[in-house]
């Protein structure tokens, strides 16, 4: 993923994302985030952190794939497809701009519990705007609607939207497969650090199922 002005390719997941359309709104439930997750913060690190991976084969489990993403406020229709971690034990987001990727070690459509993570690019030199080009213009109330490989469509509610730096990050809050179930969706953010051609930010938009 590149900035859209021409500069390098970057991911857009957690530590991963990389580039963005700029600053976004102002910020609202952070409050919210950790009242969903029961697991108790980690401390504060000095460097950001791989994603969590869950050891061992992924148990057996009533989880449904996501397969579409819909967000009407912002225009957005985009394929889902699974991801996993690269070589470097990070999050690897699809190369296509158009599509999203649910981070497949986590929870899924249909459990109980947990955060259905989506992270995707947000522009890209030669396609141009990717798919969370927009995502920084959520605001609370905006309904988001995944359609799982069992054709069912499930229908959220965003609760929250934080803008946060990459470096020092708590992963736990918004990875984590405990917790009330809720759809985590990730961008970029903040200033853009030519030296690291990455931004400084993570724009993280948490949502919790409605109807």
């Amino acid at each position: 993923m590149r900035r859209w002005a021409g500069l390098v390719v970057g991911m857009v997941l957690v530590a991963l994302i990389s580039s963005c359309a700029g600053p976004n709104s102002g910020t609202f439930g952070e409050d919210v985030v950790q009242g969903l997750a029961t697991t108790s913060p980690a401390p504060p690190v000095t460097t950001v952190p791989s994603v969590p991976v869950r050891q061992g084969p992924a148990p057996a489990r009533a989880a449904v794939q996501p397969v579409r993403l819909a967000i009407p406020a912002i225009g957005l229709t985009a394929r889902v497809v699974p991801a996993g971690v690269d070589g470097n034990g990070e999050f690897s987001v699809p190369p296509s701009v158009d599509e999203v990727g649910w981070y497949r070690f986590g929870a899924g459509l249909g459990e109980p519990a947990g955060s259905v993570v989506v992270g995707g690019h947000v522009d890209d030199a030669r396609s141009g705007p990717g798919a969370f080009y927009r995502l920084g213009d959520l605001v609370a109330g905006d309904q988001v609607s995944v359609v799982g490989e069992d054709g069912t469509t499930r229908a959220f509610r965003v609760v929250a939207k934080e803008q946060v730096p990459k470096k020092g990050l708590d992963l736990t809050p918004y990875f984590s497969a405990e917790g009330s179930a809720r759809l985590t969706l990730f961008t970029c953010g903040g200033q853009f650090d030519g030296a690291a051609r990455s931004y400084v930010d993570n724009v993280i938009v948490t949502a919790v199922p409605s109807g």
